[in-house]
């Protein structure tokens, strides 16, 4: 996780940020500390990143790389703004012993990549450009599923399917090509589908760590879905961090190391 000391919305690069809306830093960083100290409390060790000044978005951890297996593919954002928090990813990484390296194509990380213990789900549409499903595939050595997203609402993966275990999932539908819904519908035939209402709060910007599904608690109708499952929904305000296009998961990337 990243320490939003430096968080603020200036500029425009998904439909969510709107530089003449105001935001607090205050209340954005007391947001990412109740995540923080909820994932303590759930029993996750979570390493920090030092945030840079000038790199507001550097509280959108999840972006900054893919690490599967003791390996971390460090992102290349699509967008000048974002730039910068590459090469403060590759430090981090490399200094804490992570086999590491940064990618040659346009790649959001765990943003647009989703790893679900033997295949990596991998977004395109609006950021993450096809080409870099090969380097994901060459990379980590596992198979790659493409979904193309549609709607700019949901400009990442991450913001409209969330990877619940090694064989559970929930996604919202309309956030898909029809191509993509079918590929969906045939491999997680099961998954948990979100409405247009969840969706639109980010509800499927969640964490999950096999049990416990940290989802913002203005969704209405997962919790009910994923306790039916299993699941033990908990949920958390991340309204102001949202104001910048992001929520709990765009918030953490999930460590994964060497088996």
């Amino acid at each position: 996780m990243c320490e939003p000391t430096f968080f603020e919305v200036t500029y425009s690069i998904n439909p969510w940020m709107d530089p003449s809306r105001p935001t607090s830093n205050a209340r954005g960083l007391s947001q990412w500390k109740t995540l923080h100290d909820l994932l303590v409390e759930l029993g996750h060790t979570v390493d920090l990143v030092e945030p840079v000044a000038g790199l507001p978005d550097m509280v959108y951890s999840a972006n900054g790389a893919t690490v599967v297996d003791g390996r971390a593919l460090v992102a290349r954002f699509r967008h000048e703004q974002r730039e910068g928090e590459s090469p403060a990813y590759l430090d981090w990484f490399r200094v804490h012993g992570w086999e590491t390296r940064q990618a040659e194509r346009v790649n959001e990380g765990e943003g647009d990549f989703l790893y679900t213990g033997d295949v990596v789900l991998a977004g395109t549409g609006f950021r993450s450009a096809p080409e870099a499903h090969d380097e994901i595939r060459e990379f980590f050595g596992v198979p790659v599923v493409a979904l193309t997203l549609v709607d700019p609402r949901y400009y990442h993966l991450d913001t409209a399917l969330a990877v619940l275990d090694d064989n559970e999932v929930m996604y919202h539908p309309e956030a898909f090509s029809p191509e993509s819904r079918e590929v969906l519908a045939e491999r997680f035939p099961d998954a948990i589908v979100a409405d247009a209402e969840d969706a639109a709060v980010f509800g499927l910007n969640a964490v999950s760590d096999g049990l416990h599904v940290i989802v913002p608690e203005q969704a209405k109708r997962l919790p009910g879905q994923l306790r039916e499952r299993g699941f033990v929904p908990v949920g958390i305000d991340m309204t102001e961090l949202l104001k910048g296009g992001g929520g709990a998961k765009c918030c953490t990337l999930e460590l994964r190391p060497a088996r």
